[in-house]
């Protein structure tokens, strides 16, 4: 799949006349910003280079190092796959993003677990495996927060290289800060695949705001490909939403315009609105640009022209990769092991799909076949969440493999079990069972 989006600046401003509350005026409190790339490996390239872009940005409009936390595993930079070390880019020729780029949990400090524990500000319950300081949001009832996290994900789940963050999980964190005043308000961004299933049960009644890259049942899909790095560079999600920031005023941008944009400009997925809506009237620089900026209203730029090239679904991504390697490869030998490689990628999708089948059918025989076509409603997360993790640690291999957006694609099939009324005692006994007949 290879399609083309047009980039052209617009009006970031005064799309909609808003009458602002003057209770959701500014505070005098710190902005908190937390980035988080949730995966690991060259293929997943782009997942950390748009966390790099992400803190450049925030960084350059004037949030201090100390109120910002990153979360990468750091291992694109350096890697022997990189034909410029040291860099990242996350765009066609475009800047080295890398620089400079904090480095608070890396490797497998970079999980769910401290994820939360980050947000929530709970610094004895990080779990660190390297050296370093345990770095937490230290944010109060005055303080704003913005987090932005960018990786796989599928039906109430979102990716991390060891173990994964749910819906459940997510909105209880958020709601225990509510109810603990850690936060005044509080802008959730989401580059994933079925993203809007991990927001839509954001607290409307909150100060809460989330915007999903697609809705609760779409892929979202990368963008620029590069022949070079052989990966792709970015998501189209986060393009759209870093290149609208890059050259907008973000003292009179809202976020509801910057919504605008992002429903315009994205085009393989549907950009969603979740949380507390009221939130979208404000402007960006309440999150994004500290109030004593002399420049930040100085920093709004015309952006260069710039299509989004290459635009694939994520789950089509390794896959992608690795035929643009094989065809480029003119050694027969090694032409050959990339064609095995390619093989064997594609036995272990048939697997997995005929592995879920076969749960679907033991664990509910009427509806097996139904089930994979379903695209139900996620309402009950802790269950989603209880099958979930048996199915993860009982198939441990496939995400060990780091092919995680396939497998999180077929998440829904679990999803649509559970919202079916089959009890999950009876799904998690489907899942062992079908395991253990995998067992040569």
């Amino acid at each position: 799949m290879a399609s083309v989006t047009d980039f052209h600046q617009i009006s970031p401003s005064n799309l909609y006349d808003y009458s602002i509350d003057p209770t959701m005026g500014g505070t005098h409190g710190k902005q908190w910003v937390l980035l988080a790339a949730g995966s690991r490996g060259w293929t997943n390239y782009r997942h950390q280079a748009n966390v790099c872009h992400a803190y450049q940005m925030v960084h350059r409009r004037g949030i201090p190092d100390e109120q910002i936390v990153v979360m990468m595993y750091d291992d694109i930079a350096d890697s022997e796959k990189n034909p410029n070390p040291g860099e990242i880019i996350n765009e066609p020729s475009g800047p080295n993003v890398y620089p400079g780029v904090l480095k608070d949990y890396t490797e497998d400090d970079v999980s769910a677990h401290n994820f939360l524990a980050v947000l929530r500000g709970d610094e004895a319950g990080v779990n660190k495996q390297t050296e370093g300081s345990r770095k937490v949001l230290k944010s109060d009832g005055n303080d704003t927060i913005f987090v932005y996290l960018s990786d796989h994900g599928g039906k109430g789940v979102f990716a991390f290289p060891r173990d994964c963050l749910y819906a459940s999980d997510l909105i209880c964190t958020i709601n225990e800060m509510a109810e603990h005043q850690q936060f005044s308000k509080m802008v959730i961004y989401m580059e994933s695949c079925c993203s809007g299933s991990l927001m839509e049960y954001l607290p409307k009644t909150t100060q809460v705001y989330g915007v999903s890259a697609s809705n609760p049942h779409e892929c979202h899909c990368a963008c620029f490909y590069d022949e070079d790095r052989e990966t792709f560079l970015a998501g189209e999600f986060t393009s759209c939403w870093l290149l609208h920031c890059s050259m907008s005023d973000l003292t009179r941008t809202t976020f509801q315009d910057q919504f605008l944009y992002l429903r315009q400009k994205v085009t393989q997925s549907t950009p969603c609105q979740y949380g507390n809506n009221e939130l979208s009237k404000l402007m960006i620089s309440e999150f994004l640009c500290p109030p004593d900026s002399t420049s930040r209203s100085e920093l709004a730029v015309s952006a260069k022209p710039l299509k989004l090239t290459q635009l694939t679904p994520s789950t089509e991504v390794s896959l992608t990769i690795q035929k643009n390697r094989i065809q480029r490869e003119t050694n027969p030998e090694k032409k050959r092991a990339l064609q095995s490689e390619y093989d064997k990628l594609l036995q272990t999708r048939r697997s997995i799909e005929k592995t879920v089948l076969d749960i679907a059918h033991r664990a509910c025989p009427d509806r097996g076949l139904r089930a994979l076509s379903e695209r139900r409603p996620l309402t009950r997360l802790e269950d989603m969440k209880d099958v979930a993790e048996h199915f993860k640690r009982t198939f441990t291999e496939w995400y060990v493999e780091q092919d995680d957006a396939f497998v999180l694609s077929q998440m829904h099939v679990l999803v649509s079990l559970i919202e079916a009324g089959v009890e999950v005692t009876r799904i998690k006994e489907a899942i062992t069972h079908v395991h253990s007949e995998r067992i040569p």
